[in-house]
């Protein structure tokens, strides 16, 4: 029953992305990403402000699992300080590289435990990290 949960969440967020637009302003990262795996794309739009995310969004084409993380991890880091969002990251890669969950609230995204199983779709769950993982980089390079 939790397993046709998780799969109902995944659905949901695939169909239903959240976040799934063009932040726009000038004071916007914009880092594109693509999956070297299976060529899974999105442009990650962050607005920070005091080391926090105002506001987060993207687009992209994808399988069901990269887009559905990507709605996912973008509720789920919005309004997070970076110390913050570190902590979640390594929670999150955790769950889909080995399946286990920690005590940190990863929201929906725990609903991708199961990907732990699928070797081949851990960098489509993990894209959006590792999209985020880019900004940081543009971040470090801009200041």
């Amino acid at each position: 029953m939790l397993n046709d949960l998780y799969r109902q969440t995944i659905i949901d967020h695939n169909k239903r992305r959240r976040n799934y637009y063009e932040l726009q302003g000038e004071d916007v990262i914009k880092v594109h990403y693509k999956n070297p795996t299976c060529g899974d794309i999105m442009t990650l739009y962050t607005r920070l402000e005091n080391d926090r995310i105002q506001d987060i969004s993207f687009l992209g084409e994808g399988c069901s699992i990269s887009m559905a993380s990507s709605s996912m991890m973008t509720e789920l880091i919005k309004g997070k300080s970076l110390e913050e969002v570190a902590n979640l990251r390594i929670h999150a890669e955790k769950l889909i590289r080995t399946g286990e969950t920690a005590d940190s609230d990863l929201g929906d995204w725990l609903s991708l435990e199961g990907v732990h199983k699928l070797r081949a779709r851990h960098n489509c769950a993990l894209m959006p990290w590792q999209a985020y993982d880019k900004m940081l980089k543009t971040l470090n390079r801009m200041e």
